[in-house]
């Protein structure tokens, strides 16, 4: 089948669904597609959640103009989508004594980047701080600036905002050519084919092998897998801040970090690998996760761990983001080599690739815009008197499915009929936290499934995890039997 548009993203992770948000602000019929079943199946969905300051990265490179640029769009940003997010600050920790001449270098290059409020601290200021720190450390940089955030949670809402506006998604498209065609580009996927005047590659991972094919200036891409301990709220409170050890060649290194909704991080690693869909967790990694962790936490535990995870970054081994037009190729726009700060910078990267496409087409602004209704507070931070209110309003808010998260019917079903709706068990998790807490989803996947079913309007043996070949049933207990006979 053949679809066209105007404008084609292809891309459906945080910096896509920013360049689709922001290109809804004009008149133009713009379509984004993904190889994924839903928004933020790649690196969006697994990081470390944090909005960085900005001082870690190069003076002068794209990295640290749109890492600044775009925290200081998060707090009006979240708070205009009811995405949650905190400014919790971070630091950055001396074990060794060499390493207070690597704080200083960071506290110059920030401050070059224009990060502001940071300092240097002894060792007993930074104790003060977070007195769970390796007592042995000599000194910290404080970044107060640094920020926690759902990354996920904000491309779903970017997304639903602009298909609110006019912005059309289509899913599991894994996109096997692209190339200059009469008009503009014609992309091929395993069962469609795409034609639009204006090409924008958000492919993440894909990035390098997309640019290749539209132009001859040829990118060399390092997929670097990153691994991660997840704690359950038991360890909130632990740590106040994200808590980083010097940073090297291969990244910021290993860190303890609050995530927004109250767990604890530990992660990533940084493995170079082959294949940039290889998110599996190995005893190796994790193992050195753990060694790690300790040189910053020494009393880690992992009796709270209640998953583990991976996702692959896309490093450029020109080490800096390349955003704007492709070269050589009139009408394509990229952002590729996005790894972190890539969720720091989406904001920033979003307004200005829709700037540029803007003004390639002569696009004008749309006249009236339809505002994004900002979510209701999660069941489980309302008040008693605010969940007596939302049950008489909606009576499915007094049945709680998941019990971990106190997520309650009317969420889950709220969830899904988004305007770039849930349609997997892991979609409502990511929506609404259902199967995030301590049993896993082992308690309220099954209810889940059930709705899902209902609301898609489906039999239960259609429902799906996550992506394809990840259906919860087989069939009826007799087909199994029928199939499978005992010996």
């Amino acid at each position: 089948m053949q679809f066209s548009s105007d404008i084609l993203i292809i891309g459906a992770g945080i910096t896509g669904c920013s360049v689709a948000r922001e290109l809804s602000r004009f008149q133009a019929d713009i379509l984004v597609i993904d190889r994924g079943s839903d928004i933020a199946e790649g690196a969006t969905k697994a990081n470390s959640g944090i909005v960085h300051a900005g001082f870690d990265a190069v003076p002068g490179s794209r990295k640290a103009y749109y890492n600044v640029a775009g925290a200081r769009l998060f707090p009006a940003l979240c708070e205009e989508l009811g995405v949650p997010y905190r400014q919790a600050g971070a630091l950055v920790i001396a074990l060794e004594e060499a390493d207070l001449s690597t704080l200083k270098e960071l506290l110059e290059r920030g401050r070059e980047n224009g990060v502001e409020g940071l300092r240097i601290l002894s060792r007993e200021e930074a104790l003060a701080l977070e007195p769970q720190l390796n007592p042995e450390i000599h000194g910290a940089l404080l970044a107060p600036t640094s920020g926690l955030v759902s990354p996920y949670e904000l491309a779903f809402a970017m997304a639903d905002d602009a298909a609110l506006n006019g912005v059309r998604f289509r899913f599991d498209e894994q996109v096997t050519g692209a190339e200059a065609a009469e008009g503009g580009f014609r992309v091929v996927t395993e069962g469609n084919e795409y034609r639009c005047r204006v090409l924008i590659n958000c492919a993440g991972a894909s990035s390098a092998e997309l640019h290749n094919q539209l132009t001859g200036d040829s990118l060399r891409m390092i997929h670097r897998r990153g691994q991660y301990y997840l704690l359950d709220r038991t360890a909130s409170g632990i740590f106040s801040r994200t808590v980083f050890q010097c940073p090297s060649r291969m990244g910021k290194g290993v860190l303890v970090s609050p995530t927004v909704h109250g767990n604890l991080l530990l992660g990533p690693t940084a493995e170079d690998i082959d294949d940039p869909l290889d998110t599996a967790t190995t005893q190796a990694g994790l193992d050195q996760i753990l060694e790690k962790a300790r040189k910053t936490w020494p009393a880690l535990s992992t009796r709270a761990n209640i998953t583990n995870f991976s996702g692959v970054r896309a490093h450029l081994e020109a080490d800096d983001f390349l955003i704007g037009p492709v070269a050589g190729c009139p009408g394509a726009f990229e952002a590729a080599g996005i790894e972190s700060p890539g969720l720091s910078s989406a904001p920033a990267v979003g307004k200005d690739l829709a700037a540029l496409v803007a003004e390639y087409l002569h696009l004008a602004p749309r006249e009236k815009r339809t505002p994004y209704p900002r979510p209701p507070r999660p069941f489980h931070e309302m008040t008693e008197e605010e969940r007596a209110e939302a049950c008489r309003k909606d009576p499915a808010y007094g049945t709680v499915i998941c019990r971990c998260e106190v997520v309650t019917e009317a969420e889950i079903r709220a969830a899904i009929r988004r305007p770039v709706g849930a349609r997997s068990i892991d979609g409502v998790k990511r929506r609404t936290r259902a199967g995030m807490g301590r049993c896993q989803g082992g308690f309220c996947m099954p209810r889940v499934a059930a709705i899902l079913a209902e609301e898609l309007g489906c039999g239960l043996n259609e429902i799906r995890k996550d992506g394809p070949g990840s259906l919860l049933l087989s069939g009826p207990i007799g087909e199994c039997e029928e199939r499978n006979p005992k010996a």
